[in-house]
């Protein structure tokens, strides 16, 4: 196959002015138990010293030569990438090393992955899947006893984790044959193929996955070349086109954005908040900056305990006095949104999510609410301790670290940043969301998540997963939707952030609702 030409001149859609949250251009106006897979540190599959010095020469934007990707993250985040989630570089890792059964395409919708077929029957209490071929990278055959044992493995890591989830129905994964396997659900479940989709739900073994790109360690990088490869007419494979390997490495943002802004790079992956404002400082062209329209939970999550939010009205005077309004102007990515609900809209609900019962006050009652809360707490307990707000680096953090010391400190309330390995009394929670269910949302903010939890909201949804009907599920989870709203443990602010820098080149790059950009995808011909 023909390398493809570079592309040249603005992106698909021709936007200019602002930023897009549908892939356009932009500008600003201001753990698992489960081994990590080993890197074989063998030599380069194709011609080492002739790849090494294509890395060297940063030779990214030459149409025929090797992607180079940095995504915004740590060396961890390959090593340990089943410890590191929801990192962006252990999810792009596990995309490009270790499919699951099914994939998600960069446009959100369901692929083949390891499974080339499936079929859902017993009124969506069986799902079956034919496995493709597939070897592991010691060379022996991929088995469906092999894939059943291993997934089994991890719906019950994930299901502690969030208990009553999609995969709460899950009963047996079992081995039918050498090529087929079936997962049975003791319930229908309409998101089990987005699960199966997560980068968590990736099959590999301790040695690595099945692709579809094999990784090899070359110094601070990792080089990836498909796993499948064109042969001539004798079956003889064919060298890898330069063009489809993929040069990966995980740094810190300000890092990438460089390298990009040099031709050292033709992609940045794993752009967030906190990152954001270093794009306009550096220089960086708005065509090449892609905002990806995802939904999800972007916020604060009350994780301490203790007298002082262990208190109703102190957890609400929390979520209350953070002036949403101010966050635009911050972030001002085109078409995103602030907001105090945790589930973003109706989804899956029947009817619109409940609503705060403060949401309608100006700031200044609501801060006069807070005042109140505050000074009846400390008459009754004396001074409150300083609430630690456990938050990533980078400059967008740091605005956002000053609008909640500004705020609560305005219904006395003090705080101090720590980062976000230690132990914090509200920390946020920066993730996409993994398919459209107000489960999602309730589940990562619930009591195994070591959240600030209702009781109660907790036994609705213990109820609804045992519900005997659809109507009375959905009314359930509706219950433990409002009860969670109501205990206010989770300060939702909007939706998260997720930006990518790309190369012209890349005409086949796409904003992705799920924020996934697949590297087999990178270009409109198929690689």
């Amino acid at each position: 196959m023909a390398s493809p030409r570079p592309g040249r001149g603005v992106p698909a859609g021709g936007c200019k002015g602002g930023w897009r949250r549908a892939g356009c251009g932009l500008s600003l106006s201001g753990t698992m138990a489960f081994a990590p897979p080993r890197l074989p540190f063998a030599r380069l599959a194709f011609g080492g010293v002739a790849l090494a010095s294509m890395m060297l020469a940063g030779c990214s934007d030459e149409g025929s030569g090797p992607v180079t990707v940095s995504v915004i993250g740590t060396a961890a985040d390959f090593a340990r990438p089943l410890d590191n989630l929801p990192d962006p570089g252990s999810k792009l890792f596990l995309e490009a090393t270790a499919q699951g059964l099914v994939a998600f395409d960069a446009g959100g919708e369901i692929l083949p992955a390891l499974a080339q077929r499936w079929i859902v029957e017993d009124d969506g209490r069986s799902y079956i899947f034919r496995l493709r071929r597939a070897v592991w990278p010691d060379g022996s055959r991929v088995t469906a006893k092999d894939v059943a044992r291993l997934l089994t493995a991890r719906i019950e890591a994930l299901r502690r984790l969030d208990p009553d989830g999609p995969l709460d129905a899950i009963r047996d994964v079992v081995a039918m044959t050498g090529e087929v396997i079936e997962i049975r659900l003791a319930a229908p479940r309409p998101y089990v193929l987005q699960m199966l989709a997560q980068p968590q739900m990736a099959i590999l073994s301790r040695d690595g996955g099945t692709g579809p790109y094999r990784g090899r360690a070359h110094g601070k990088v990792l080089v990836l070349t498909p796993v499948e490869r064109a042969t001539n007419e004798s079956g003889d494979e064919l060298p890898v086109p330069a063009w489809q390997t993929r040069i990966l490495r995980a740094e810190r943002a300000a890092l990438a954005i460089v390298r990009f802004q040099q031709g050292r790079a033709a992609l940045v992956l794993g752009g967030r908040f906190s990152d954001l404002p270093m794009l306009v400082p550096a220089g960086v062209d708005r065509d090449d900056v892609r905002i990806d329209p995802v939904q999800g939970l972007l916020g604060l999550a009350i994780t301490g305990q203790g007298r002082l939010l262990d208190d109703d009205g102190v957890r609400r005077a929390i979520n209350m006095a953070i002036d949403r309004s101010q966050l635009p102007a911050m972030f001002p990515v085109g078409g995103w949104a602030t907001t105090e609900q945790i589930v973003p809209g109706q989804l899956d609900l029947p009817g619109p999510p409940a609503a705060p019962d403060w949401s309608g006050l100006a700031m200044e009652d609501r801060w006069a609410q807070g005042q109140a809360v505050m000074t009846r707490w400390r008459s009754d307990n004396g001074d409150p301790p300083v609430l630690r707000v456990a938050l990533p680096q980078g400059p967008g953090a740091t605005m956002l670290f000053g609008l909640v010391r500004h705020d609560l400190g305005q219904i006395g309330l003090a705080v101090e940043r720590v980062g976000m390995e230690q132990e914090a009394e509200l920390r946020l929670v920066d993730e996409v969301a993994a398919y459209d269910s107000a489960l999602w949302y309730l589940g990562r903010i619930g009591c195994a998540r070591k959240v600030h939890c209702s009781a109660e909201a907790e036994a609705a949804l213990q109820a609804a997963s045992l519900a005997s009907s659809l109507d009375e599920r959905r009314a359930r989870v509706a219950q433990a939707e409002a009860l969670m709203q109501a205990h206010n443990g989770f300060i939702a602010l909007g939706a998260p952030v997720r930006w990518s820098l790309v190369a012209r080149r890349l005409t086949g790059f796409t904003a992705s609702p799920r924020a996934r950009h697949p590297l087999n995808h990178l270009f409109r011909s198929t690689n």
